[in-house]
């Protein structure tokens, strides 16, 4: 009886929790780097970007974005950038993640989507803080007004990691490239208009925005490579690589390797919760 206990142990170790340990570890790694490229990026903005700086980039977007207001185009962008703020992302967040949840049968979408969330807010939070930086004045911008301080932008930041993590997801769950091609093109839309919508009603400076693409981009790398050192250490003994867009991995706890199996070639049916099953989707955990 103890060495059946063992054995078990020591298999449910092997495939849960050391790659679940290689996931966290990996993502509280890149959390830390991210918010002290948050912390450094603010510092080298105080001491690069001055008056010359604003006259060179910023003034001179934001004057443009002004010349293209209307009062349609203003309610119309003011309802856009509202899905990215304190109280729209949560939501659209927690919608897309249930979908993931329910599409994939696993909860790591929760996992990766939270956590990245968490430290996105993190690095938005210490930014505004350290550096103080004044949004532009409220004579240059659409009400309502915001009074927090302006870099980097919010808005810009986890929009940028919670749909950048989304449309990496699905793409997993996905066979046709053309499905692939325009969730990455219609994510990437998303993502380049809540941060111009920030500039044009005039809450933001335009390095506030490019600084929001730059540590969520760089952020949602990290964690899309977590996510493939988790598959690396969870298929190496029992379904062989990684997955990928084109040749995605499985996994079932009640099945061997294709690798042991007679015949040499895959389980018939797999559990992995970022393969897509028959309808493009993974199939039901057993």
């Amino acid at each position: 009886m103890s060495t059946r206990t063992e054995t078990w142990l020591t298999q449910r170790w092997g495939k849960w929790v050391v790659p679940y340990a290689a996931l966290w570890i990996t993502m509280l790694i890149g959390g830390v780097v991210v918010v002290v490229l948050a912390l450094w990026s603010a510092e080298v903005y105080d001491n690069v970007v001055d008056d010359a700086g604003l006259a060179n980039l910023d003034k001179p977007t934001l004057a443009f974005m002004e010349q293209l207001r209307s009062p349609g185009l203003d309610s119309f962008v003011t309802g856009f950038t509202n899905i990215g703020g304190g109280i729209g992302m949560p939501i659209l967040a927690s919608i897309l993640t249930a979908w993931l949840i329910w599409s994939s049968r696993t909860w790591r979408p929760l996992i990766l989507i939270g956590g990245a969330a968490a430290v996105s807010t993190t690095a938005t939070t210490l930014g505004k803080r350290l550096i103080g930086r004044n949004r532009p004045d409220h004579t240059d911008a659409v009400p309502p007004y915001e009074s927090s301080p302006s870099f980097p932008s919010g808005h810009t930041l986890n929009t940028t990691v919670v749909i950048g993590l989304v449309v990496y997801l699905a793409c997993l769950q996905v066979k046709q490239t053309i499905t692939r091609v325009g969730l990455i093109a219609a994510g990437a839309i998303f993502i380049g208009a809540m941060g111009m919508s920030r500039v044009y009603l005039g809450h933001h400076w335009m390095t506030d925005v490019i600084m929001g693409w730059v540590l969520g981009l760089a952020w949602v790398g990290i964690v899309v490579l977590a996510h493939r050192l988790f598959h690396a250490l969870r298929h190496r003994e029992h379904t062989g690589p990684a997955p990928t867009f084109d040749h995605p991995a499985h996994l079932h706890d009640g099945e061997t390797a294709a690798s042991n199996s007679p015949s040499g070639s895959r389980p018939p049916e797999t559990d992995d919760a970022d393969s897509p099953g028959p309808a493009g989707r993974s199939p039901a955990a057993g």
